[in-house]
């Protein structure tokens, strides 16, 4: 089976975390932590920050690593690093996804996440990096 090494973003803000819903692919209208491909010749860390600029047009500040989330969907392997993030200027704009919402600990659970991503969401509830 296939392994995609990917990175994820929990970008925190005044006690909130964001939230993508996909807009396109096979998973489409599910709901995620921003990020992707770790390419060839980078750090998580140098794909994370690439990847957040090109979805969402943003410059983030990368705090520390969450957790490491290993899946299995039906056709690949996600290996997937989170890190959690701030937003040093509030300028984010949606290229990639339909929508996008700033959860907090009551409304972290009101989006259908994405199988992988259930994952970090039991990370981020344990670290209690949401109010």
């Amino acid at each position: 089976m296939k392994t995609a090494k990917v990175v994820c973003a929990i970008i925190e803000h005044e006690g909130r975390i964001l939230a993508t819903e996909r807009g396109y692919g096979e998973f489409e209208g599910g709901w995620e932590f921003p990020g992707g491909k770790v390419e060839t010749g980078e750090t998580p860390e140098q794909a994370l920050v690439r990847e957040i600029h090109e979805e969402l047009d943003a410059t983030i500040v990368i705090r520390h690593w969450l957790c490491d989330v290993e899946y299995d969907y039906p056709t690949f392997h996600l290996s997937m690093k989170c890190y959690v993030c701030g937003l040093p200027n509030d300028h984010l704009e949606l290229l990639e996804h339909h929508a996008a919402r700033w959860l907090d600990a009551k409304t972290i659970d009101s989006v259908p996440w994405l199988a992988a991503d259930e994952q970090v969401v039991k990370a981020i509830k344990e670290a209690k990096i949401i109010r």
